[in-house]
């Protein structure tokens, strides 16, 4: 059985804090508990070896790509919702840092059905 290690001895492992480790659990960049609160409502967070090398996979990502927590909360967040992957995409082609998808064969041909529609010359009706 795994043996459970409080926030302080994991933010010790980690090379970090308590106050960042709860931080980084807004942010959503802790693996879920499935604690109950105890007491008054309060938990305390405990920590299981897998845990802990999962928050240092994490710490490593930042690292290695020089990003911020909320930084990697947002890349997981667009991963994970699709109607903001849309909308991030979008403004990355705006911006030119992104290349729209290639066009398929039919959107092509209604595109051009549709200028060729719009620059005719309107016929009398007889």
């Amino acid at each position: 059985m795994e043996r459970d290690i409080p926030i302080s001895a994991a933010a010790d492992r980690l090379d970090t804090t308590p106050r960042m480790l709860r931080y980084r659990e807004g942010l959503g960049l802790l693996p879920v508990t499935k604690e109950q609160p105890t007491g008054r409502g309060h938990r305390h967070r405990r920590f299981t070896e897998a845990d802990v090398q999962t928050v240092a996979a994490g710490l490593e990502l930042e690292r290695s790509y020089d990003i911020t927590p909320a930084a990697l909360s947002f890349a997981l967040r667009v991963l994970a919702e699709p109607a903001t992957r849309v909308r991030v995409r979008a403004y990355g082609e705006r911006l030119g840092r992104l290349t729209p998808p290639p066009a398929r064969a039919l959107d092509f041909e209604q595109q051009k059905a549709l200028r060729l529609l719009k620059s005719a010359p309107p016929h009398p009706l007889p």
